[in-house]
């Protein structure tokens, strides 16, 4: 900014970027005073406004992607616990390895010995991963997991790929929730297309 100035350019905003992540597992936490410090510290005698894109921080922690084991079976080097969410729902993990967590839903399971095992998504593609080597308990058929920390990328890198239709959605406030996006029907993926005469 100083350079920018000095070569005769005004310059009255200055976007600080991305601003705050968050924690997906052991990272330490973002403190929105600490980088308000380091702002303050940076700009205060220059005269500018400063903007804050709050990104992952304000949205990441406020949605999860919600899934059913489809499938356990081990195989001579993993255990591997297939869900019925797959990368169309939530590619990150899939597209560069991004660690969610993913914790069960059942009490029984929050407390039962665990286990490492492979986490993945029923599309035939050894990309379909949530996670690799994670530590879980014994999840049967049908047990229900928690992805977490999906509010920032979940639905708007989700696709219909493979065939698949969108993740239905619903919002949750304290003991109130209500469907906000239903799971199209299968017939929706190609309701669009048209064939030549």
């Amino acid at each position: 900014m100083r350079t920018l100035r000095a070569e005769g350019l005004k310059v009255g905003v200055v976007d600080c970027g991305g601003g705050l992540g968050i924690p997906y597992r052991n990272e330490p936490v973002s403190s929105p005073v600490g980088l308000a410090a380091a702002i303050r510290g940076a700009f205060h005698n220059m005269d500018v406004r400063v903007a804050v894109e709050p990104g992952r921080w304000l949205v990441g922690p406020a949605s999860v992607l919600l899934a059913s084991v489809v499938l356990v079976k081990q195989t001579p080097h993993a255990r591997i616990i297939v869900l019925d969410a797959a990368m169309n729902d939530l590619v990150r993990p899939a597209m560069y390895e991004a660690w969610h967590g993913i914790v069960p839903l059942s009490a029984a399971d929050a407390v039962a010995p665990v286990s490492p095992a492979m986490i993945v998504g029923p599309v035939c593609e050894s990309s379909d991963t949530f996670a690799r080597n994670r530590d879980m308990p014994k999840l049967a058929p049908d047990a229900r997991v928690a992805i977490l920390d999906t509010g920032a990328y979940g639905r708007v890198m989700s696709s219909t790929y493979n065939a698949r239709t969108l993740a239905a959605e619903a919002w949750v406030d304290g003991g109130r929730w209500c469907l906000t996006r239903e799971r199209p029907p299968i017939e929706a993926l190609w309701e669009q297309e048209r064939l030549p005469a």
